[in-house]
């Protein structure tokens, strides 16, 4: 319920603005609007305001919306109203209103990222971890417990930016410029090259494949839980105990517990550990249980976790109003931009057609960032907004764009594009459309499946 919620709140709120911005410029230019609308299909609710001529309305099915304007093209206009209907409008204020829904959209991103910016945004602070071997990231020299200041001389505050702007480097296949700080403090520069990936690689964890992760603090071999009646209770293990050695192989972090534990199922463990400063021997067998086909071990026990350390590891980015606002405008410009990269590498078959997604997928992840927060789900509603209103500026007879295009014709041609056009225009948007609704749709489910 809390997905379904989250998600019809999101889908009403960017519609709302989008038809807002239609529904202001229009009236701006006295353009009779007739009926604004939240949703399509069967209507659920009308109001008119006083002796408004606008009826708004909230309709059944609520993954869209439209403001209906006088138009010549849908029905008989009396005499009196023609200077009111929208295609007796010059052409630029025709553009004008159409163009409106998407800069909204653009708007309401610009907005929500500048309350964020001022309340501060959480995320993970941009130390490297562990830089694996063989990778872009180790033959750059990265090295462990560097943090991040800069690539490509963007601010990175967070992880959040350091992989925004590395995806945005593997769109350009340019190399990546590091301003590190060491553990020391000393400043180091490395320069990543990125012709090792392609955009095709976007499809996974494009991060590990340029051998980047984040910093965690070392999980040591100490006993956090234990299962009642699992095989670390039977054989003596206690709460706060540490392993030391188990068959004689010396045990450094949790992780080498986990293996020793998980490859020996079934079988006997010699393990030694350390209680209360006293050093003691016991004897276990890890039960034997199935996972992804394989047979491993467990023992019913998990780790003792430093909360404070993993908390030193977090930070969160804020900005002044007078610094918050140009950041925004940033943040919404660089994301729009992005999302058209994408587009055109989709076109081109440049990167897979997976990364479309539907309204399944819109509805997980507004889920999810309302349970992270109200902070996530807002930035969730900032990027969406700016999908939507990129989305609707293409190029695409239906779309906001297809309009613009048409009327940009006629702007050069002095007179408006043919019935026959339109229509065939028409047509080719809704193929279009469906077919890229078909693919998001399909790809939403194969995520569900999939998991």
């Amino acid at each position: 319920m809390t997905t379904l919620l989250a998600f019809v709140v999101a889908i009403v709120v960017l519609v709302l603005f989008h038809e807002l911005g239609h529904y202001a410029v229009a009236r701006f230019f006295d353009v009779k609007v007739l009926r604004f609308s939240i949703g399509f299909g069967k209507v659920l609710y009308t109001k008119r305001f006083g002796n408004g001529e606008t009826e708004w309305v909230v309709s059944a099915i609520p993954l869209g919306g439209y403001v209906k304007m006088l138009d010549e093209h849908e029905e008989e206009v009396p005499e009196q109203d023609l200077p009111r209907a929208f295609t007796r409008k010059p052409v630029l204020q025709r553009m004008a209103i159409v163009v409106a829904g998407p800069i909204a959209n653009l708007l309401l991103a610009v907005a929500l990222y500048f309350a964020l910016f001022i309340h501060g945004v959480p995320g993970i602070k941009p130390v490297l971890g562990e830089v694996m071997p063989d990778t872009p990231a180790a033959s750059a020299g990265l090295k462990n417990k560097h943090t991040i200041v800069s690539i490509n001389g963007q601010t990175t505050p967070s992880w959040q930016e350091i992989r925004w702007v590395l995806l945005d480097a593997v769109l350009q296949n340019t190399a990546a410029r590091f301003e590190l700080r060491t553990p020391e403090g000393e400043a180091e520069f490395r320069v990543m090259e990125m012709s090792s990936l392609t955009p095709a690689d976007l499809d996974g964890d494009f991060l590990k494949k340029l051998g980047l992760k984040p910093f965690q603090p070392p999980v040591y071999p100490v006993i956090g839980k234990l299962v009642e009646g699992g095989a670390a209770e039977r054989a003596g293990l206690q709460v706060n105990d540490r392993v030391l050695r188990a068959n004689a192989q010396e045990i450094a972090l949790w992780e080498d517990w986990v293996n020793v534990v998980r490859s020996h199922p079934g079988k006997k463990l010699d393990i030694e550990i350390e209680r209360a400063g006293a050093m003691l021997k016991l004897s276990l067998t890890p039960e034997v249980f199935a996972e992804d086909g394989r047979t491993m071990g467990r023992i019913g026990a998990a780790a003792y976790i430093d909360k404070a350390a993993f908390e030193a590891m977090l930070t969160e980015v804020s900005y002044s109003p007078a610094e918050a606002l140009p950041e925004a405008v940033r943040k919404t410009w660089d994301t729009a931009i992005f999302s058209l990269k994408m587009m055109g590498k989709m076109v081109v078959g440049e990167v897979s057609l997976k990364n479309l997604s539907g309204p399944i997928t819109i509805a997980d992840y507004a889920g999810q960032s309302a349970h992270i927060g109200l902070g996530a789900y807002i930035g969730f509603i900032a990027l969406i907004s700016i999908s939507l209103g990129v989305l609707n500026l293409l190029p695409i007879p239906l779309l906001d764009g297809g309009h613009l295009l048409y009327y940009s014709v006629e702007l050069v041609k002095g007179s408006p594009v043919s019935e026959g056009l339109w229509e065939a225009g028409q047509k080719a948007g809704i193929a279009l459309l469906v077919t890229m609704m078909f693919f998001a749709l399909y790809n939403d489910i194969n995520r569900l499946i999939s998991g």
